[in-house]
């Protein structure tokens, strides 16, 4: 059996949920009649075959196929299940039929859904006592809530100037900071010159240093005034002179 996605058309909605909507669609629908229908009477409907009510019908109108969340939903909107004489007793019955009532989901009467309402927990008569506050214990609680004002208060002053306090330093960081790059750039400039001026008395040094060089060394490979260079007569003539000096061995017989 097929069932079209959603139903017939939808009512509109207005004040109604939109699970009363859906319902009261779902049970108007002619083609859903063999697993949902409304009873003879008009003041209940009929729910057939629950497994296949779940498996086929469900998921096409509440997007979900668990049955017990289907009627755990007509419970909290007051729906309750209708129990015949032959249900409650020993024999079972001859078809899976459960009927649920509500007296104001009733056929043809559309406009009595807006009267249907989720059950809302009541707070019980002695929940209720419990709740209530004497006069004294208001005082007490005013009294406390002015005096965490007054401590509130207190703490946003205090605030109020850490972030002053917070705001004028950091404006000095900022001045001083501005003053620490001045003196940075003056101590760089301080460098420099010194550099340069070291690097120039190296050169005037080096510039000063080059004609003592070159004086020392004329004076070095100078060639003495008294002196001559050797020839090879003069050395031959130093031997014969050597020769004649040398004296003569004396022969023993």
């Amino acid at each position: 059996m097929e069932f079209p996605a959603g139903g017939a058309a939808m009512l509109p909605s207005g004040n109604v949920p939109a699970f009363l909507t859906k319902l009261w669609t779902l049970v108007e629908d002619p083609d859903t009649d063999p697993l949902i229908c409304w009873s003879p009477s008009g003041t209940s409907f009929h729910v057939f075959d629950q497994g296949q009510f779940s498996k086929e019908v469900l998921p096409k109108y509440f997007k979900h196929n668990n049955m017990a969340s289907f009627i755990r939903q007509l419970n909290m909107y007051g729906f309750r299940k209708v129990v015949h004489i032959e249900q409650g007793g020993l024999l079972k019955p001859e078809r899976d039929d459960t009927e649920f009532q509500h007296p104001f989901f009733i056929r043809g009467e559309e406009r009595l859904l807006e009267n249907i309402k989720r059950k809302v927990t009541n707070v019980s008569a002695g929940r209720q006592e419990d709740v209530k506050l004497s006069s004294d214990e208001v005082k007490k609680i005013l009294s406390n809530v002015q005096m965490m004002k007054g401590k509130q208060e207190t703490i946003d002053s205090r605030i109020n100037a850490m972030k002053h306090e917070n705001e004028a330093l950091w404006r000095e960081v900022a001045t001083l900071r501005q003053k620490h790059s001045q003196q940075q750039k003056v101590v760089n400039k301080l460098i420099q010159f010194l550099v340069s001026l070291v690097q120039s008395n190296r050169i005037l040094g080096v510039k000063r240093k080059i004609p003592l060089m070159l004086n020392d060394s004329s004076s070095a490979h100078s060639v003495p005034k008294y002196s001559r260079p050797f020839t090879l007569q003069d050395l031959q003539f130093g031997q014969c002179e050597c020769v004649k000096l040398l004296p003569l061995p004396v022969l023993k017989r």
